[in-house]
């Protein structure tokens, strides 16, 4: 059974950094491509950034050169740097293993306000 557990969220002023962390278990991640995603109330959970196994980063462009993602195939984790945060980025983080239906973990919640 996949597991994923985020973390790492918090709240942070606007111009802030943080860095979230994804830890997968119950496969290997090494030929996977691993994706983050956000989602706010009332809205449908959006695609923020994604990691195919060869190492290129793909983002959405409204996060570009903001966020960093990144994976370790060893401990099978990926995280998700992100800095110059806009109250825009506030929402539930998630990461996902693409391809593996149904398996989301809690998400961590990330808030961004002054």
């Amino acid at each position: 059974q996949v597991q994923l557990v985020e973390s790492g969220g918090g709240w942070v002023q606007p111009g802030g950094s943080l860095t979230l962390f994804c830890v997968v278990s119950g496969m290997d991640i090494s030929f996977k491509t691993m994706d983050w995603y956000r989602q706010v109330p009332e809205k449908q959970r959006e695609w923020v950034a994604g990691m195919i196994s060869d190492g290129s980063a793909y983002y959405v462009d409204s996060v570009k050169g903001r966020f960093t993602i990144s994976r370790d195939n060893v401990k099978s984790t990926s995280s998700l740097r992100m800095n110059s945060l806009k109250p825009e980025d506030s929402g539930v983080y998630y990461c996902k293993v693409r391809g593996v239906v149904d398996a989301w973990g809690q998400g961590t919640q990330v808030t961004v306000s002054s």
